[in-house]
């Protein structure tokens, strides 16, 4: 019995020498920077590995709990901690790594205590109202497996058992689940380090029709409504899309508690390229809607926004923060005659006093539209005026260039457009009015000279909004009201901005926009809603050598071929007044999304300004149209 003892004892020795040499060689040969490995990445390493093994463990108890109930989910917890307890000892009595578990008595906990990324700021919190959200040790990550990059984590989600509820609300007066993407009523998804990231948007199906072919898109040009003489007068136009799915992200972080930095960037199908048609594929391209960042600094109670967003001009429902715009709830992408709104690039300083009074003022990216009586473009002669015999050589646009659309005019820009507003909220509603500066040019060549000679105007207007609850929650009131010169750009019908004068300079259209709405919610899934909006024009003409008019608004021209199918027709519109109705009804909501329907009604009325009929009668062309939207959305994020 000794014997075969003994022979083991010299076999393992014998076997302890050759591994300890083999060792030994391996260390001779292998690479002087294996040698000198990287602790630090090493121990990263490890880490990860930690990590996704506590996920894993996780899992396992959730999917246990929900078989046995919670004594079974504290019985696997128990075993668990047990198990790590025993392996930290072991650890520490070897001098290895020590680990939270050992004290805390728990896995997961444990891991915690291993971040490479160091404790995360507990002051993250996020917008909407939403609690402040802590990623540290009390709060693990549990589908963390599978991160390819330092500081990734997903968010942690709710249990399944646990019922979940739809983040859509149709109780305000401009629900963000119809008007935005509502991303900021959504939890984050995941975390890049101190940076969350929520992802919002839906899938639209729509059916178009209209009482007149304007082979339109799903967004209606109310100005164009055509008159009697065309052939598409009167006939109706079928069309279906879902060009207007959406997509946004906004991405957040809290350096401290004080401060709030968002990215918020959103996207549809609204776009269309050279080559895109409806024929066998609708290969609709993708386009930028809005994208901008903001700094909140709520003790001093600064903001600030960089990027494309819709203009300070358009009336809000709350304060004068970005994605809390007042906003009708309607399908057609260009929204209701009558409102004021641009979406363009801008540079806006915004301050609040107790979030009750605010005050912002905002830089914001040009462009402007010009009309004129007869066939004019860029680098055209004008009619002489009264008393000359030649007329104006004037420029005032030129073809988009690099990243422009080259099939598009771009009016020359001296200086941003400029806002300035101030709002206050009560407990009676939401107030506002701003101010508005433009500035327009052109080139002229005048008669006799050789040379052009710049010319600058100036325009702009003042607005007014308001949104006000009517005696109960379930009814608002919303209104605004914009007046001024050359501010045709802010209105959805595109009413124009100049029409250039005897000299060539841009000579601003007096212009005046305005809505009224009621906004009504009998029940939590059901809105309701009702506008109606008008937008005029005043004239701006020059009396010509011939003794006619010319400009924007006259009323010698000869319009009697506006009611002939065929007939010559050069009305310049005067006024469209219109009427929108609608609502929206939140169907389906589960732990899967949401489906939303919508019916949208729209009249649009436009009249044009006073002609003759070729026989010194009075003429006053008038055209009419209606629009119907029938749509569907699913919600997947709500």
């Amino acid at each position: 019995m000794k014997a075969p003892a003994l022979r083991g004892s010299t076999d393992t020795r014998k076997l302890d020498t050759r591994l300890l040499l083999g060792t030994a060689l391996v260390c001779v040969l292998s690479e002087p920077s294996l040698a000198h490995a990287d602790d630090a990445q090493e121990l990263a390493a490890i880490k990860e590995q930690m990590r996704k093994l506590a996920a894993q463990v996780e899992a396992i108890e959730h999917r246990q709990a929900l078989k046995h109930g919670q004594n079974g989910r504290q019985v696997a917890s128990a075993h668990t901690t047990a198990g790590v307890r025993t392996a930290s000892a072991k650890n520490a009595s070897s001098g290895g790594m020590r680990t939270a578990a050992s004290t805390h008595g728990g896995f997961s906990e444990g891991l915690s205590g291993l971040r490479t990324d160091g404790p995360a700021d507990p002051g993250i919190r996020f917008s909407g109202g939403a609690q402040p959200i802590e990623i540290g040790a009390s709060q693990n990550p549990t589908l963390n497996s599978g991160s390819g990059f330092a500081g990734f984590r997903w968010m942690p989600q709710q249990p399944e058992a646990q019922p979940s509820k739809s983040a859509i609300d149709l109780t305000s007066s401009s629900p963000s689940s119809i008007t935005q993407t509502d991303v900021d009523r959504l939890p984050p998804i995941f975390s890049i380090g101190g940076i969350s990231a929520r992802l919002g948007g839906f899938i639209d199906f729509s059916n178009i029709w209209r009482s007149s072919n304007m082979t339109s898109g799903p967004a209606t040009a109310w100005n164009n409504f055509p008159y009697a003489n065309s052939p598409n007068h009167g006939l109706s136009e079928e069309r279906m899309s879902a060009q207007l799915s959406r997509m946004s992200v906004l991405m957040e972080a809290n350096p401290s508690k004080d401060v709030r930095l968002q990215a918020y960037v959103e996207s549809d199908f609204a776009g269309a390229g050279g080559t895109t048609n409806s024929v066998q594929i609708s290969g609709y391209t993708p386009r930028l809607r809005q994208g901008y960042f903001t700094f909140t600094q709520k003790e001093w109670g600064l903001h600030i926004l960089m990027g494309q967003a819709w203009s300070l001009a358009t009336n809000y429902a709350k304060g004068i923060l970005p994605r809390q715009e007042q906003l009708p709830a309607v399908t057609d992408n260009n929204q209701i005659p009558g409102i004021t709104f641009t979406r363009v690039p801008q540079i806006r300083i915004g301050k609040d006093w107790h979030q009750k009074y605010w005050l912002g003022l905002s830089v914001e990216d040009p462009q402007a539209t010009v009309a004129f009586s007869s066939a004019l473009s860029s680098g055209g002669t004008l009619p002489a005026a009264y008393g000359e015999k030649a007329g104006t050589r004037v420029f005032y646009s030129n073809a988009g260039g690099v990243l422009l659309n080259p099939n598009t005019q771009y009016t020359y820009n001296p200086a941003p457009d400029i806002i300035l507003k101030g709002a206050v909220d009560t407990s009676v509603g939401h107030y506002e009015v701003f101010g508005l500066a433009r500035w327009f040019r052109s080139l002229a060549v005048e008669p006799g000279m050789t040379t052009t000679r710049k010319h600058t105007t100036f325009g702009g207007g003042v607005g007014a909004g308001m949104t006000v609850p009517l005696g109960t929650k379930k009814l608002q009131m919303a209104g605004n009201v914009t007046a001024g010169e050359g501010i045709g750009r802010y209105g959805p019908s595109l009413i124009p901005d100049t029409t250039p004068n005897a000299r060539g300079a841009l000579s601003p259209v007096p212009e005046l926009m305005g809505s009224l709405g009621l906004i009504g919610h009998p029940t939590p899934s059901v809105l309701l809603y009702t506008y109606g909006g008008i937008e005029t024009a005043g004239r701006k003409r020059y009396m010509g050598a011939d003794g006619a008019q010319y400009g924007y608004g006259v009323n010698d021209l000869n319009l009697g071929g506006c009611d002939v199918e065929f007939g010559s027709c050069n009305a310049q519109t005067r006024t469209l007044a219109s009427l929108t109705t609608g609502g929206w009804w939140h169907f389906v909501e589960g732990r899967y999304g949401s489906v939303m329907g919508g019916l949208q009604y729209t009249y649009i009325r436009k009249f044009a300004f006073r002609g003759n009929d070729g026989s010194n009668n009075s003429v006053y062309p008038t055209t009419s149209g209606n629009t119907v939207y029938v749509t569907f959305r699913y919600l997947p994020f709500q």
